[in-house]
């Protein structure tokens, strides 16, 4: 997600000191000491890490890519590797002495692996009939605000909100914006036929919108309203409604379903947090705009908390596929960000877009194991 730099007032940032996760020391390992490395397709990663490499070409080379102590990185740090990707011959045989020769694992701990998609929503560019939901974008009153230019140890915490005689101000939450706090500021991109389906694109961060003259508006995430993100199946978890281990988005919504429209908006306002939306120029065939600027590719592609894991670096993730229950092995990079990713080792599996990817995107919730590749020195 990106953040434009503004001054917050000193509550916002205590609450932000409060809230912030305090860093595992990773470790150095083998390659030998990632499960299933010998067993991936590595070649299948170069695109995407070719991608990154694009991305962070135009950065200035000690820009920080992000992470903390020996996470830490700059775009400085890629350069080598990036240089002889050019050059690299193909095959997993090569591509997979390449990441050996280049890079060093680091054992970020166990944490949790969940998963995001890019949907596709009904919609319109007119109001009207079932098209009553409106997808905004950004407001031009939304200020961002890196804390981190602030205070040094609150680097990559980030505040929104709106300036007001010169102090900034909370935005106004899901629940305000849904009643019409933005209306008649001509913010709307599009209207969707279905408020849960809109909930859930705020979640993804990205979609598609297949309109009603046959045209797919693509979607990318441009702002946030600074509300902190609210996880809607702990609270049904709470209610004695779903089992824990039970919650996932296709639980949640036949909740919604069953509950009614007033029950489920009700729900839905639990989450404050709100997402603004810019159009993209993209072909069908390829990924969202992740925070690194770079496109998503299905499966290989995760989003990361930045304060500990740079973007533009590979991450080996070990966990499980919950459609095949099997063992998920694989090389990935990281090229996104997401409000609820918060740790070293948290991640979240862009799936890709259609049926399959929303199935397994909305059921995966399972323990995994993060290795980050980390560039050697010269």
């Amino acid at each position: 997600m990106r953040r434009n730099a503004a001054k917050a007032a000193a509550s916002l940032l205590l609450a932000a000191a409060l809230v912030a996760c305090a860093p595992s020391m990773p470790r150095p390992v083998g390659f030998a000491d990632l499960p299933g490395w010998a067993g991936d397709a590595q070649a299948e990663i170069l695109p995407a890490l070719r991608a990154s490499c694009a991305a962070i070409a135009s950065l200035p080379p000690d820009r920080a890519l992000g992470g903390t102590g020996p996470t830490l990185r700059t775009a400085a740090s890629l350069a080598p590797a990036c240089a002889e990707l050019d050059t690299l011959p193909s095959g997993d045989t090569a591509a997979r002495a390449f990441l050996e020769r280049r890079f060093t694992p680091l054992a970020l701990g166990e944490g949790t692996l969940t998963g995001y998609f890019e949907p596709e929503l009904r919609g319109s560019l007119r109001p009207g009939g079932a098209f009553v939901t409106p997808l905004h974008a950004r407001p031009p009153s939304l200020v961002e605000a890196d804390l981190g230019s602030f205070v040094p140890d609150l680097r990559g915490r980030r505040v929104a909100g709106q300036v007001r005689e010169g102090r900034l101000h909370p935005f106004p939450d899901r629940a305000a914006i849904v009643a019409g706090a933005l209306r008649g500021q001509g913010l709307e991109l599009a209207w969707v036929d279905d408020p849960a389906d809109a909930f859930f694109l705020h979640i993804q961060g990205s979609g598609r919108v297949r309109l009603d003259d046959g045209r797919v508006l693509r979607l990318g995430y441009a702002g946030w309203n600074g509300h902190p993100y609210f996880a809607v199946g702990r609270a049904l978890v709470e209610q004695g409604v779903l089992a824990r281990e039970a919650v996932s988005m296709q639980s949640i919504r036949a909740w919604m379903g069953q509950a009614g429209p007033a029950e489920a908006a009700a729900l839905m306002a639990r989450n404050p947090s709100y997402i603004f939306f810019r159009r993209l120029d993209l072909p069908p065939e390829a990924g969202p705009i992740g925070t690194l600027g770079a496109p998503l590719t299905p499966m290989r592609s995760i989003a990361v908390d930045r304060t500990q894991v740079p973007l533009g670096l590979p991450v080996w993730v070990a966990g499980t596929d919950p459609l095949t229950g099997g063992p998920l092995r694989r090389l990935t990079v990281a090229q996104d960000t997401g409000g609820a990713i918060r740790g070293p080792a948290r991640a979240d599996l862009f799936t890709g877009w259609g049926a399959e990817a929303a199935e397994r995107a909305g059921r995966m919730r399972d323990p995994a194991a993060l290795f980050l590749l980390v560039p050697r020195q010269p």
